[in-house]
């Protein structure tokens, strides 16, 4: 079964094809990077505009690479949301003109459960499991016991950890996007110059707050002379970056000890970080849990995730109209 992939909840365009019988044939990806970096995020008006400039061509692009044509397709993915309204619009739009077209089933996806579902295109899923989802919209916790059955397990109660990387970035004058420059300036900080909190660290919750830690370290920053040198940068960077990992790796073993699962899984962009990455894998291997990362090119948005998971449905026999609507919020809710 091959299976069309499109992904625009954002500000990246992307389109993937997936075959069952083979895998991820390929994954396009059209960065907005340096259309936004301007502004120090993602503009929704330009990155719809974008979306529109780019999507038809890189799926003309896609199929010809791979020497497919519509007709040879098993049916469309499209993310349906959450995300940016209007770039969700372009790509639900274009899925449904295509699948029109060929007369192809279509499927709308959660974008969350494509974050999740991207784990299975790096190794066969171990399942029940405890998937942390943690991007600049998102941080959850979500119990899997099979492929389309989710319970949300916990949240936040106010701002993603992703968000709270990329305005310390801001704050440090790191270019955009900021999470990724953290990352690589905390290698170089060094432990103990500054201390920020661990938010509800002894709330028996699986809950996270980072709007605390964001104004601790606001306040922190403020106060340093102007201007800031590369090792303040990293020293802050190195802090900051541990107090979101000490707060994200406590709740996914907390929900993991929980539930009794046998593997813990990460899932959405800041899943890309590296020391979040090292810290689930050690504790994952001192409690005897599965854990293997998605690679780093199905971390962050992609239309690969979402033609796996359009594949799981279809293979299920659920498909969706060309009714379908796009939604700029909605909790993942399990549909088998």
């Amino acid at each position: 079964m091959k299976v069309l992939g499109i992904e625009t909840s954002c500000d990246d365009t992307s389109v993937a094809l997936y075959d069952s019988d083979s895998g991820v044939a390929e994954n396009l990806v059209s960065s907005q990077v340096d259309l936004h970096d301007h502004f120090g995020g993602v503009v929704p008006e330009l990155a719809s505009r974008a979306h529109l400039v780019n999507l038809l061509p890189l799926v003309d692009y896609l199929l010809e690479r791979q020497k497919v044509t519509l007709k040879d397709l098993d049916g469309v993915a499209v993310t349906a949301g959450p995300g940016l309204i209007g770039a969700l619009l372009v790509g639900l739009s274009t899925g449904k003109a295509l699948a029109a077209a060929a007369d192809l089933p279509l499927v709308g996806i959660h974008h969350i459960e494509g974050h999740i579902l991207a784990n299975a295109l790096t190794s066969d899923l171990v399942l029940p499991a405890v998937v942390l989802v943690v991007s600049g919209g998102h941080t959850e916790v979500v119990y899997m016991p099979e492929v389309g059955r989710y319970e949300l397990l916990g949240g936040t109660l106010d701002d993603a950890a992703g968000e709270a990387f990329d305005k310390t970035a801001k704050l440090l004058g790191l270019p955009y996007p900021g999470g990724p420059q953290i990352d690589r300036m905390a290698k170089k900080g060094i432990p103990g110059r500054f201390k920020f909190p661990r938010p509800l660290k002894n709330d028996p919750r699986i809950v996270f707050s980072f709007s605390g830690l964001k104004t601790a370290v606001r306040v922190v920053v403020d106060d340093l002379p102007r201007p800031l040198s590369d090792q303040t940068v990293a020293d802050v960077s190195y802090e900051l970056q541990e107090a979101i990992v000490d707060s994200l790796c406590h709740r996914l073993f907390q929900a993991a000890r929980r539930k009794h699962v046998p593997a813990v899984y990460l899932a959405g962009g800041v899943s890309a970080n590296g020391r979040l990455r090292a810290r689930v894998a050690e504790e994952a291997m001192r409690l005897n849990l599965h854990f293997r990362p998605p690679e780093p090119v199905y971390c962050t948005d992609n239309a690969a995730m979402i033609a796996y998971a359009g594949w799981c449905h279809l293979d299920a026999g659920r498909r969706d109209s060309l009714d379908l609507d796009s939604f700029p919020r909605k909790p993942l809710s399990s549909w088998r």
